[in-house]
């Protein structure tokens, strides 16, 4: 039978709920608890796909092609745990369900209610998330999100509470991850933000096992053993949940406070100590880097690194297992188009990543011909790849305005388009349809691709057959590859299709240093503890390049720069 902790958040959002739910389930796994998470999330859409980034910030994408919260990539990057549909759901989905049911006559004609109806969903959603690898886990970590407080998440928190009494409180511990404020005017930290937060989780029938306490400094004794006696928990089971540099140390920052004995003691399981080494062994590597690289990420996302988590870290992951500290420069790529490119100038990289819509297209463009032109590596993902293509089509096949439909619906020059407006042979072009459903022609998820042998790729992968996961709509058009390859770029990769023939999956340019463009999203793939092959690769040419740059390739680098 499967144990749960449902971990919820007060006082105010953003404080880290997937992260520690992330650790605790680290923790757990290092003793041997076999574990798995979920995470509800409280708003109406039925899943964050067509959420703006602005809003939402990254859309994380399963192997079986569900569009979910970012916090599934922190379980599985902290756990290595493939997470899946079942591992992510929203009040849409609960809803949709129920009103499906109700349609049907599941209910044979009975008044459709929160209690019972939406709640009892909601359980039966979590119970059948438990699910790993055919297996149930011995404990799922169920992250609740929004705040206590909140109106849309009351039906989770109501589900949550019955749990407690159903299962036995014997089967289920509730962590309350809260905010203890430090008020520098008056010198001191303040417990009522989360007296208050506790207050109302306990007014909805949930008393919290463990009170976690966000705060960027040490919390006093004094401050602790009030919050134990204002929300009725023991003392020890107050845990101070501070500011890290690094999330990869919070797991050993929790286990130090007893967090995973907590939690145990409290779901009467006895398994075999914490072993943390790994976890200390990723922290010493972060802290003790060798070597150092610029990186530049030219995206429209920018002012929001949140749109970018996966990425960032697997950027990071490279330099933990490269021994380097890569620093991250976020480029606007619109400020690339408005006043040009000197922003570039001694970077050790460039990498354009996936996103949608024109905004900020040309300015990326021109990221990708400062690359291939001064022998910048490059790496471009979805999005980037096809800029790539775009750009090569452009500069080095001749073909004059060539670009997406995306961007330009009249290009003469469709190098990448939907697969229904790609050109006919009598060079006519599919109209798309003003209500078409763009949703239709969407790739999600874990799909394999055909690795040319002895390419950039085989050699990054070491295997002529790759399978990463796939966000996007646009394909590259098989019609321009014959012109734009007799120009110099390479197809390193292709997945068969059962109506055009073969997708360009990865593209590659031979006689450059390092210049790299993949359809898929190999970040969502990237562990700590490995890395992926791809981004330690991407890092080591930039390494290699930071190592051999002169006086001459500056010189080089500014011309173009001058140039572009």
């Amino acid at each position: 039978m499967t144990k749960f902790v449902f971990v919820t958040g007060g006082v105010v959002s953003s404080l880290g709920k997937g992260i520690a739910a992330a650790s605790l389930a680290a923790i757990l796994a290092s003793r041997g608890v076999r574990v798995t998470n979920l995470k509800l999330d409280p708003y109406i859409n039925v899943d964050p796909g067509t959420m703006s980034p602005f809003q939402h910030g990254e859309v994380f994408v399963t192997d079986d092609g569900a569009e979910t919260d970012l916090d599934l990539g922190h379980y599985e990057r902290f756990t290595d745990v493939r997470m899946g549909k079942r591992n992510n759901f929203t009040t849409g989905q609960i809803y949709e369900s129920v009103i499906r049911k109700e349609r049907r006559g599941d209910y044979l004609g009975g008044t459709v209610q929160v209690i019972p109806h939406i709640t009892d969903e909601i359980k039966s959603w979590i119970m059948a998330g438990t699910d790993v690898d055919g297996d149930a886990a011995e404990v799922a970590i169920v992250e609740v999100g929004g705040t206590v407080g909140d109106i849309e998440s009351l039906p989770f928190l109501e589900a949550i509470r019955q749990l407690g009494i159903t299962l036995g409180r014997d089967n289920v511990c509730y962590i309350h991850l809260t905010l203890v404020p430090f008020i520098p005017s008056a010198g001191e930290m303040k417990t009522k933000p989360t007296q208050h937060s506790v207050k109302e989780l306990r007014e909805i029938g949930i008393q919290p096992d463990v009170v976690l306490c966000r705060a960027d400094r040490p919390v006093p004794d004094g401050d602790r053993r009030k919050i134990a006696l204002f929300t009725n928990v023991p003392p020890e089971a107050v845990i101070p949940a501070l500011d890290a540099d690094s999330i990869y140390k919070i797991p050993g920052m929790l286990h130090a406070e007893g967090l995973d004995v907590i939690v145990c003691k409290k779901l009467q399981i006895e398994p075999p100590p914490a072993d943390l080494s790994k976890w200390h062994r990723l922290v010493e590597a972060l802290e003790h880097p060798q070597h150092e690289v610029q990186i530049a990420m030219v995206g429209k996302y920018v002012d929001l690194t949140e749109s970018y988590k996966s990425l960032t870290e697997a950027l990071i992951h490279a330099g933990i297992h490269t021994r380097s500290k890569v620093r991250i420069h976020y480029v606007d790529s619109e400020v690339l188009e408005k006043e040009g490119i000197d922003s570039l100038r001694g970077v050790d990289a460039i990498l354009v990543p996936g996103g949608f819509g024109k905004r900020g297209v040309e300015g990326k463009l021109r990221a990708v011909r400062l690359a291939r032109e001064s022998g910048i590596p490059y790496l471009g993902i979805c999005l980037g790849m096809q800029l790539a293509v775009i750009e090569c089509a452009r500069h080095l096949a001749g073909l004059e305005h060539a670009n997406s439909t995306e961007f330009d619906p009249d290009t003469p020059h469709p190098v990448v388009a939907l697969i229904t407006e790609w050109r006919n042979r009598d060079g006519s072009i599919e109209k798309r349809s003003e209500n078409s459903d763009l949703g239709g022609t969407m790739r999600l998820g874990a799909q394999p691709c055909d690795v040319v042998p002895g390419s950039l790729a085989q050699r990054i992968y070491g295997s002529t057959v790759v399978a990463e996961r796939h966000r996007h709509r646009y394909e590259v058009n098989n019609h321009y590859l014959p012109r734009i390859e007799a120009a110099g770029l390479a197809v390193g990769a292709r997945a068969k299709s059962a109506t055009v023939g073969d997708l360009v999956e990865m593209v590659e340019l031979p006689g450059h240093p390092w210049f790299f463009g993949c359809q898929f999203h190999p970040e969502f793939t990237s562990n700590p503890h490995r890395g992926h092959p791809l981004f330690i690769s991407f890092i080591q040419a930039a390494l290699a390049r930071r190592q051999s740059a002169g006086g001459d390739a500056v010189h080089a680098v500014a011309e173009l720069v001058a140039s572009i």
